[in-house]
């Protein structure tokens, strides 16, 4: 364990207006408590677990590789100051790591790629392989078997986006056998029932107006897709 307590000083909040700072999640819950080598935030999109994730990595001190945004006519002066608001207590000292986010994996690859053309001892940390050579989930597998043996923090954004649920069960069992070495811990915001079931993984769910510990089973996505496989039909001609 790296990281063992995150505070958010909403009572210091500039504005109640703006996003992230108008989000109620961010709003109404003060502490988070790790416990466990993995923990998984879930929660509707607009909840805020991915807001929360990047201003996380950003406290950390990660590097969060990013596309250059196209300016548009609305420019929030909020949109990246949730950091300046929030604290994090280390239980051992400052490591290294990084945030993976399905939505720049390719560029980011391409990158890597190149890199390791030029240097090809760098293929050991994607995988022994040219990434953008491999589909998008096999390139994702790929990255984090070479990636994650590395000792340190990681934050996942969403890492099913393209994986297949066999891939979701290769990266759970990968999960396993990285936490086994006791040098990584992994904080991953999702919306995959099957990650979610990574056994003795901490759940915070940002489902209620406030972030909350809860149970696999207690997860909306499990009960969603429980209730899906069982009563298909009836499912789907309801008003839900």
């Amino acid at each position: 364990m790296y990281i063992t307590q995150v505070k958010l000083h909403s009572e210091y909040y500039p504005t109640d207006r703006y996003y992230p700072f108008n989000i109620p999640t961010l709003r109404r819950t003060r502490v988070l408590t790790f416990k466990k080598p993995v923990a998984f935030f879930v929660g509707e999109n607009g909840s805020g677990k991915s807001t929360l994730l990047e201003a996380l990595t950003r406290k950390c001190g990660v590097h969060i590789w990013d596309t250059p945004k196209r300016r548009s006519g609305y420019d929030n002066p909020y949109a990246d100051r949730l950091v300046d608001f929030i604290d994090v207590t280390w239980a051992n000292g400052h490591v290294p790591g990084s945030l993976f986010r399905a939505e720049t994996f390719r560029e980011m690859a391409e990158f890597f790629d190149d890199a390791a053309l030029s240097d090809p001892g760098r293929l050991a940390y994607q995988g022994g392989q040219l990434l953008n050579t491999l589909s998008h989930g096999e390139g994702m597998l790929a990255y984090f078997k070479g990636r994650y043996h590395v000792k340190g923090l990681y934050f996942l954004d969403e890492p099913e986006a393209a994986l297949s649920p066999t891939s979701q069960i290769k990266f759970l069992k990968l999960l396993q056998l990285l936490v086994a070495g006791g040098q990584t811990q992994f904080i991953i915001a999702t919306h995959s029932p099957i990650l979610l079931a990574y056994p003795d993984a901490q759940i915070f769910s940002f489902d209620e107006g406030h972030i909350e510990e809860v149970t696999y089973e207690e997860t909306a996505h499990y009960r969603i897709y429980k209730q899906f496989f069982t009563d298909r039909d009836v499912y789907l001609t309801s008003n839900q």
